[in-house]
């Protein structure tokens, strides 16, 4: 039965520094859990860091007061999420002050995903000596390579290219680095793939279901009506809101693509030694661009890339605090000091370049450019 309860708990391991358990979940709440986190099942042989209790309905104790228009609550005792993805109404409950240190998160049945999951996980390996990056990684002939950047930094790409070449995956989007900085770490979530990547390389298409190609097909083909369209109408009132819409539709151009169904699973390993950090990002120049970097300087600046792909996070925080003003979280209050001393450890001495190029970023190119200085 689809919604059946698993008796036993379902558990997911990040490489034996953060567990996950799932307790009564059914197969669709696995099935979601799995979506953000990738195939990481694995039975714990320790107590997890994390567990995501799953029930019909939430119990609460005193009324619901509402923070904000549906995004948060609280009641006598409890903080309550009230969004999940895509802004799917939820009711989650999440001990905001036991963040970083063992907590449960109390989940309604049938979310399209836990909110803050990653979030939790990344401030977990935090407390734990692992320091979360805003990054791809890859190892290509024996030299594992981390580049780091801002959103839309080119990190995808320079993955891209060097997968098309031989490399092997080890994360994309986040990954953790050891407390001495000999290792490096990813999860095998789900990757964001951008039309433009499949233009460039399109050797990758043959990875996507006939629903994803329909799909990418249809936001294509309407982006270019809706080009056509507004050009036609320049100056009227159709035609300055057809002009709004084509960002709308290029910022749709995306499928979702399991690394394992990208590369193939024998070559995401998803684990590898750290030798070379880049820190990429777009510039107004028309090549690519490799230069020497400092990376120290490199750790000083991704402290504050994740403090901003933790915002959702330092949201809620404040909400929780608005709620309950007495009650802090000490792990998440030190978090960008924490986050900058285990980074400035683990890149300490190591081989550090920039990596600059135009926008959008020309994955051939950049393999090209950037291969030679690995070496």
């Amino acid at each position: 039965m689809p919604n059946t309860v698993a008796n036993a708990p379902v558990d997911f391991d990040l490489h034996g520094f953060v567990g996950v358990r799932l307790l009564d979940a059914t197969p669709a709440d696995v099935s979601a859990v799995r979506r953000q986190l990738g195939p990481l099942e694995s039975p714990l042989t320790r107590e997890p860091e994390i567990v995501c209790r799953f029930v019909d309905r939430l119990r609460i104790r005193g009324p619901l007061h509402y923070i904000g228009l549906d995004e948060a609550a609280f009641t006598d005792d409890a903080y309550l999420i009230l969004r999940s993805r895509h802004k799917a109404r939820a009711r989650v409950q999440i001990p905001m002050a036991a963040i970083g240190s063992r907590c449960e998160i109390v989940c309604e049945r049938g979310v399209p995903a836990v909110p803050l999951l990653i979030a939790i996980i990344n401030l977990t390996a935090l407390a734990q000596g692992y320091a979360p990056i805003h990054a791809s990684a890859f190892a290509y002939e024996g030299v594992g390579v981390l580049v780091a950047g801002w959103a839309k930094g080119g990190k995808t790409e320079a993955l891209l290219g060097f997968m098309a070449n031989g490399a092997t995956y080890i994360g994309d989007e986040w990954v953790y680095l050891s407390p001495d900085g000999s290792e490096m770490y990813g999860i095998p979530e789900p990757m964001k793939v951008w039309a433009s990547h499949l233009a460039a390389m399109p050797r990758y298409r043959e990875a996507l279901s006939r629903a994803a190609r329909l799909r990418l097909q249809a936001l294509e083909t309407g982006a270019q009506l809706v080009s056509t369209s507004a050009g036609v109408a320049r100056n009227s009132v159709l035609g300055r809101l057809l002009r709004r819409a084509e960002p709308v539709l290029d910022r749709q151009a995306y499928v979702h693509l399991p690394p394992d169904d990208l590369f193939g699973r024998e070559r995401c390993e998803l684990r590898g030694p750290l030798d070379v950090v880049i820190l990429a990002g777009s510039a107004d120049h028309r090549s690519v661009e490799v230069q020497p970097a400092d990376a120290n300087e490199i750790a000083r600046r991704m402290t504050f890339s994740v403090q901003h792909e933790r915002l959702d996070l330092i949201g809620h925080y404040q909400r929780f605090r608005f709620a309950f003003p007495e009650r802090n979280n000490p792990i998440l209050d030190e978090s960008e000091g924490r986050q900058r001393t285990l980074l400035s450890a683990a890149l300490n001495g190591k081989r550090a370049l920039t990596l600059t190029h135009p926008y959008p970023a020309p994955i051939q190119e950049m393999y090209e450019t950037l291969r030679p200085c690995l070496r």
